[in-house]
């Protein structure tokens, strides 16, 4: 239900004017910090002396944290009703006044770069730079990838153009491609988009699914050499940035850009790979509790249990999210609990509000949390999984200074999704009949599409970009065959794979952004870890999960995650993960009677 948001009590709108007491003094701070940004420029070819060093960070960092708070009040309360004018206006002054930014800083890195290496060090461990050591040790670290100037400006001018192959995907996908009306299971003619597309497949009558998943990729394979050569050009970007930068593979050279071993990235899908027997009985499941004759591709997404409405008012499931997330400790739940009592959250769905949920840390401030509740299971899971986003920005942001609060995308759905697992564990323990069933069904799942198919995915990515490394064509005959194999691969013998799936592919947005997908694998992976270890081992473990929020950016990412005693360069997550997945479906076996 969407409301009038002057009708909505303050009491579930956020507080926006935790960051700036009004537009007034958001305009002070723009123009103040208007003026100050030229600065910046002043200190280029000079950061060959320490104190003017000292002046140039110090600035850039006053500049950036402004320029991030003005971002962050303008945007949200844009949020509030995306189709406001006065605050879209502030939100593009910000957007120009940071690439007004960016565009003088840019000489800082390249001119630091080109200081010896003692001396970069001797700055990173020095206590007067102590809040830029991560920055003056990645300088250290990439300072054998950087090239010349000239070879540097030229990389620079080719970022002109090289988004282009994703630039074409995202038109085509959101613009171009049209799809064949589909037929209702009243015989009503229904347009097929992406958002209708996941509805269709949920509806009971396999017909309808069975069109929809006939009318979405009958539109990709219509245009599938054209994206396949749209595809082999983004995988030959990647490779042309690896090979200048004197990497092996553009795996290496994506992994290294993340501060992450490639050894985590193949870990992974060795696990994954040796781990489908449990997913392909799953299939099974799927096949005799629907009762379907053959199984589908396009019946993997029918609820195998009927959907369970828990119809709590958001005040009462808030309430039900607090009880879950108890186990924390008395230090995390201060915290939790406060944080809806005191603006973080915007809870209702209103005119014109932008749609979704999501988390946004403000530092010196406290986290922001834009909801949309409305009454049902998956509303309760998200309020707790954006909080999970909020409590890491929170312990990192009031642990770390600035520089070095922010954490890296690898670690960043861990702790949303650690909440989730807690949440479910603790609906489980007094849920019976069909509403455990649901949760259990609910929880398979989540392993299924976050941690199977992304891993599939991610072999597809290591398949291609090989291809294009070892110098052979990247066609659509090529990719689609071998889709169609890890298909095969992933889901077993109990589905049929039906011919159309090979072009899925085509439509994966992720894959323009290289080697991204295995991120949610492993984030599913180290949560589940994480969750057990708080459920087994209580407070004395909470205590090293709160390392892990509080660490930031302070550390390499496996780094931050072994802070909370998971190691994903080891077996050991990963053989939890299945054996969780593996014990779930079992129970879910029993259950039913199967």
């Amino acid at each position: 239900m969407q409301y009038d948001r002057s009708k909505v009590d303050k009491k579930y709108q956020w507080k926006l004017s935790d960051i700036f007491a009004s537009d007034e003094a958001w305009e002070e701070c723009f123009f103040n910090t208007e003026e100050r940004v030229p600065k910046i420029a002043e200190y280029a070819d000079k950061l060959s002396d320490g104190d003017k060093l000292y002046e140039c960070l110090t600035l850039s960092t006053s500049l950036v944290d402004a320029i991030t708070r003005l971002y962050q009040y303008s945007r949200m309360h844009l949020d509030e009703d995306t189709a406001d004018g006065k605050y879209k206006a502030m939100t593009d002054r910000v957007d120009i006044l940071e690439v007004r930014y960016s565009t003088l800083a840019s000489y800082i890195e390249p001119e630091l770069s080109e200081l010896p290496t003692e001396t970069l060090k001797a700055y990173a461990e020095s206590e007067r730079f102590c809040d830029y050591d991560v920055f003056f040790n990645e300088i250290l670290r990439n300072k054998n990838i950087i090239l010349s100037k000239k070879e540097e400006k030229l990389l620079g001018e080719v970022g002109l153009f090289s988004g282009t192959n994703k630039d074409v995907f995202v038109m085509f996908d959101n613009a171009d491609v049209n799809f064949e009306p589909v037929a209702d299971e009243h015989g009503e003619k229904r347009e097929v988009s992406h958002g209708a597309y996941a509805l269709f497949l949920q509806n009971p009558d396999q017909r309808v699914r069975r069109d929809a998943f006939e009318s979405m990729f009958g539109a990709y394979k219509k245009y599938i050499n054209t994206l396949a050569a749209n595809y082999a050009g983004n995988v030959k970007k990647d490779w042309f940035y690896a090979k200048v930068r004197g990497f092996s593979s553009a795996l290496d050279y994506s992994m290294y850009m993340e501060n992450v071993p490639s050894s985590c990235y193949k870990k992974l899908l060795e696990a994954v790979g040796e781990g489908t027997k449990p997913l392909h009985e799953y299939i099974a499941l799927r096949k005799r509790v629907l009762g379907l004759k053959t199984l589908n591709m396009y019946d993997l997404y029918m609820p195998l249990v009927p959907e369970q409405e828990l119809s709590l008012e958001y005040d009462e499931a808030v309430k039900l999210v607090k009880e879950a997330l108890s186990v924390m400790g008395e230090e995390y739940c201060k915290t939790l609990y406060a944080a809806f009592d005191n603006g973080w959250v915007d809870a209702y769905e209103s005119k014109g509000k932008r749609n979704g949920a999501y988390a946004w840390g403000v530092y010196g401030v406290h986290p922001f949390v834009l909801l949309n509740y409305q009454p049902t299971v998956h509303e309760v899971f998200t309020i707790a999984h954006e909080m999970g986003h909020a409590m890491h920005s929170y312990y990192s942001n009031a642990t770390q200074p600035v520089q070095k609060a922010g954490y890296e995308i690898f670690v960043a759905e861990i702790a949303s999704t650690v909440n989730e697992v807690l949440l479910l564990k603790h609906l489980l323990k007094r849920a019976t009949g069909e509403f455990r069933q649901f949760l259990l069904a609910y929880y398979l799942d989540m392993f299924r599409t976050t941690f199977f198919r992304q891993a599939m995915f991610s072999e597809f990515e290591v398949l291609a970009h090989t291809r294009v490394e070892n110098g052979e064509p990247l066609t659509s005959d090529y990719m689609s065959e071998v889709y169609y194999e890890l298909n095969k691969k992933y889901y077993g013998r109990a589905v049929e794979h039906n011919d159309l799936i090979r072009y899925e592919w085509a439509r994966i947005p992720h894959f323009y952004t290289s080697y991204y997908v295995y991120k949610y694998a492993t984030g599913i992976t180290t949560a589940v870890s994480i969750a057990n270890r708080i459920l087994t081992e209580g407070e004395d473990y909470c205590e090293k999960y709160r390392k892990f929020l509080s660490a930031g950016g302070s550390l390499a990412p496996l780094d931050i995650i072994r802070l909370a005693d998971v190691d994903l360069e080891s077996d050991a997550p990963y053989k939890l993960a299945i054996s969780e997945f593996t014990q779930t479906l079992k129970e879910l076996e029993k259950s039913l009677g199967m």
